[in-house]
């Protein structure tokens, strides 16, 4: 396309400020699972949210289709607020939103065939007769490389790469704008993840999908993405192009976890950023700074101010004091 007409490409998701909290049992505590989080998508990309497990990562994306209801925020999907949409609306937005589960038994009813799997979204939106249905599963089959006569088979019939396979055609059914990878290959071995990310891949340029891809495999998320978001307590600390993380992170967060990733050639060695202390718990985080009470670079300030996810560099955004160009002030 000619650079001089070529247009900006439109923002399919938009999340503002978005908070889920979770009550405790007997008590007047909350857990901060996702804690004043924002972020857009544009039309036809692939956000990575990565991060320790329990960041909350998985629940923002579930907040993000209201499979948990958010505490508090805003979620726009082309420019609408489905915060609070009664479930009629809902339902017909949910054509256009879809989750790929990370366990890809779990996630499929054993009691059903592959054929019923696949055609449970097309029956319960009224979509097609019987015939048109069984049409639309042997060609979603098709797409995702699996072969149309074992419809009538059942997951357990299936490998863990195979019911994922199965898992991302039903997530196809609706003709989706926007899907949720909720750590989509973390169960698989490690070449059968490769395949299944060259398929997500192929998918998205074939039918113009965006993806946010929810992962802790780094290696995969630098594969997979154009921008990357690293979440950290229930909080985002950085945000920027997949590139420009993995060659110059600025938080200290970001700089640990990829300071872990192994590199292929045995001659070669990463200088490792080695965390001390286990995470905080969420029910009650530490002041300020989130990070503080295992970061490398803390200072006493750390303890008072709580950083905001600032841009540094242009579209480069991190939430700490110690990063050069920030202003706390501000």
């Amino acid at each position: 396309m000619n650079s001089a007409t070529a247009t900006k490409p439109e923002t399919l998701l938009e999340v503002k400020n978005l908070v889920k909290h979770f009550p405790v049992d007997n008590s007047d505590d909350v857990v901060q699972a996702v804690d004043d989080v924002s972020f857009h998508l544009t039309q036809g990309e692939t956000l990575g949210l990565v991060g320790e497990s329990g960041c909350g990562k998985s629940t923002v994306g579930r907040c993000l289709l209201r499979l948990i209801e958010p505490t508090s925020g805003a979620v726009l999907f082309e420019g609408k607020n489905i915060v609070g949409l009664p479930n009629s609306e809902m339902q017909l937005l949910r054509r256009e939103m879809q989750i790929i589960f990370q366990d890809p038994y779990a996630s499929l009813n054993p009691r059903l065939s592959i054929r019923s799997i696949v055609a449970e979204p097309l029956k319960i939106h009224g979509i097609g007769n019987r015939t048109e249905q069984n049409e639309r599963v042997a060609d979603l089959l098709k797409k995702v490389g699996l072969d149309p006569k074992y419809a009538d088979r059942y997951p357990h019939e299936f490998s863990g790469g195979q019911r994922q396979r199965i898992g991302i055609a039903r997530a196809l059914a609706l003709d989706p704008k926007l899907i949720i990878c909720d750590e989509p290959v973390s169960a698989l071995d490690v070449s059968v993840q490769a395949q299944v990310v060259n398929l997500l891949q192929q998918l998205q340029d074939d039918l113009g999908l965006t993806y946010l891809f929810i992962s802790h495999g780094l290696a995969v998320v630098e594969h997979i993405s154009d921008r990357v978001a690293v979440m950290y307590l229930g909080k985002i600390v950085e945000i920027c192009d997949a590139a420009e993380l993995y060659e110059d992170p600025l938080h200290p967060y970001s700089q640990a976890l990829l300071s872990a990733i192994p590199i292929p050639d045995p001659k070669q060695k990463r200088q490792r950023i080695v965390l001390t202390g286990d995470v905080p718990t969420p029910i009650n985080p530490p002041s300020g700074c989130r990070f503080r009470t295992r970061c490398p670079i803390a200072i006493d300030e750390c303890a008072v101010v709580e950083p905001q996810l600032r841009e540094i560099k242009p579209g480069h955004f991190a939430a700490c004091i110690r990063v050069d160009g920030y202003d706390a002030a501000t």
